[in-house]
């Protein structure tokens, strides 16, 4: 089975300054990791970047917009582009998906409670296995909950959504393993 690295938001507005999601630094650390990994594998490396419509901090092309530097993003990654929280809704990364072969993805990325989430539950409505990287994604804080509580909440609920068919678990970054494709 072929599986696809998919890396969701992890663009410099979300990674440092006024919305700087919780602990990225060290996220960033272990999703570099799966990185090397995928690409020592031949594993599909895919970055799909939110984008909005006027002077948000997420305009296309804007300084934002961009890939957080500190990623070990190269110009053979595929990116994708989205407006909304869900990677698949009017984009092509079924396409880009179905031409790589791939049947499961590993998620990681931002934000857990909106893009990671909805970006999850599409993959699995789609018919893709999942793993979700559950020290591999991120937020910030949301009303009277603090970041590790979202992300916490959204892994634990995520972890046994098996109810789409489609095989979902959720693994820390150091017990993934690709294989060669």
């Amino acid at each position: 089975m072929t599986t696809a690295l998919l890396i969701i938001d992890l663009q410099r507005a979300l990674c440092a300054g006024k919305y700087a999601c919780h602990e990225v630094d060290a996220v960033i650390g272990r999703i570099n990791g799966l990185i090397s990994q995928a690409r020592d594998t031949g594993t599909p490396v895919v970055f799909v970047q939110h984008e909005e419509d006027g002077d948000g901090p997420l305009r296309h092309g804007s300084e934002g917009w961009q890939i957080d530097d500190r990623l070990h993003a190269q110009p053979v990654d595929r990116r994708v582009f989205k407006t909304s929280p869900d990677s698949f809704h009017k984009t092509d990364l079924d396409a880009v998906l179905k031409g790589f072969g791939v049947k499961h993805l590993v998620v990681c990325g931002a934000q857990s409670d909106f893009c990671v989430d909805t970006s999850t539950r599409r993959a699995l409505s789609s018919g893709y296995d999942v793993t979700l990287v559950e020290d591999g994604h991120t937020t910030i804080a949301y009303g009277d909950l603090t970041a590790p509580q979202i992300i916490d909440h959204h892994t634990l609920i995520l972890r046994d959504l098996n109810s789409f068919g489609p095989k979902m678990e959720a693994k820390k970054a150091a017990e993934i393993s690709f294989k060669a494709s």
